[in-house]
C-alpha cells in the first residue's frame, strides 16, 4: 500500500512539473522574438529553459547544403529540409526550412530560395537535438539516411566543424515555389498524471482494503 501512494505522490509531483512545463512554454511562444543564443550560451542551453523560444535570426544560407530527415507531418509524409544557416554574427546553426513530399526531395525541383549568398532572416522556434533517431531507426550517416535531427551529425556529415547544439524550425513564412513548407512544429504534452496518480491511489485503497478484510476474517475465525 505505501508503495501505491508513494507512486501516486510522485505522480501528484510530475503533473505540478508539467503543468508548470506548459505555462513556461506557452509564455515563450507568446514572447517577441529574440536573437539565436551566441557561442558563450551554448554549453548553457537545455530543453527546460530554452526549448520553443521564439527565435529571430539574420544571415545567409550556406548554398548546396541540405539534409533530408525523413518525417510525418500533417501534409502526409516527406522530409524536413535541414540547411545550415551562417548568421551575421558569425556562428552557424541548422535550419529546419520545413517540410518536402518524396517528389520534391531534390532540390532541384524546388525553387531556390534565393541568390547564392543573399541575406536573409529567419524567424522560427528554437529546438533541441535528437541524436537518438526516430521511427525505431538509428541515424545512419555513412548511408545518409536521417530519421531525427541529430544536429551534431548532421554538422559533421555537412562539413560544418562547430554548429550551434540546437536547431531552429523556422516559421509558415512562404518559400519561393511553396517549398519547403514551414510553420509545422507539433508542441504537444502528454498530461496523463492525474489519471495516473488516481489510478495507483486506487490500488492503494484496494490493498488497504483487502488487508482490512482479512484482519476482520481473522478476528471472527
Amino acid at each position: 500500500m505505501a508503495g501505491f501512494s508513494a507512486l501516486g505522490i510522485w505522480q501528484l509531483e510530475r503533473r505540478v512539473w508539467k503543468l508548470d512545463l506548459i505555462n513556461r512554454v506557452d509564455q515563450r511562444l507568446k514572447a517577441a522574438p529574440v536573437a539565436a543564443p551566441w557561442p558563450s550560451a551554448w554549453p548553457a542551453i537545455n530543453a527546460g529553459d530554452d526549448e520553443y523560444r521564439q527565435l529571430a535570426v539574420s544571415g545567409r544560407f550556406v548554398d548546396g547544403r541540405e539534409t533530408l530527415v525523413q518525417a510525418v507531418t500533417d501534409l502526409g509524409g516527406g522530409f524536413w529540409v535541414m540547411a545550415p544557416f551562417r548568421t551575421d554574427d558569425g556562428f552557424t546553426v541548422l535550419v529546419n526550412r520545413g517540410f518536402v513530399p518524396p517528389d520534391k526531395r531534390d532540390p532541384a525541383t524546388r525553387q531556390r530560395a534565393r541568390p547564392s549568398g543573399d541575406r536573409t532572416v529567419v524567424h522560427g522556434l528554437l529546438r533541441m537535438t535528437e541524436p537518438k533517431g526516430g521511427f525505431l531507426r538509428a541515424n545512419d550517416a555513412a548511408a545518409n539516411r536521417w530519421y531525427s535531427q541529430d544536429v551534431k551529425a548532421i554538422a559533421a556529415a555537412l562539413g560544418i566543424p562547430q554548429a550551434a547544439p540546437y536547431f531552429i524550425d523556422a516559421d509558415a513564412t512562404p518559400n519561393p515555389g511553396g517549398w519547403p513548407v514551414g510553420g509545422l512544429t507539433v508542441i504537444a504534452f502528454h498530461n496523463n498524471h492525474l489519471v495516473y496518480a488516481v489510478t495507483w491511489f486506487g490500488l492503494a485503497l484496494i490493498v488497504l482494503g483487502a488487508a482490512v478484510v482479512f484482519v476482520l476474517f481473522h478476528e471472527k475465525v
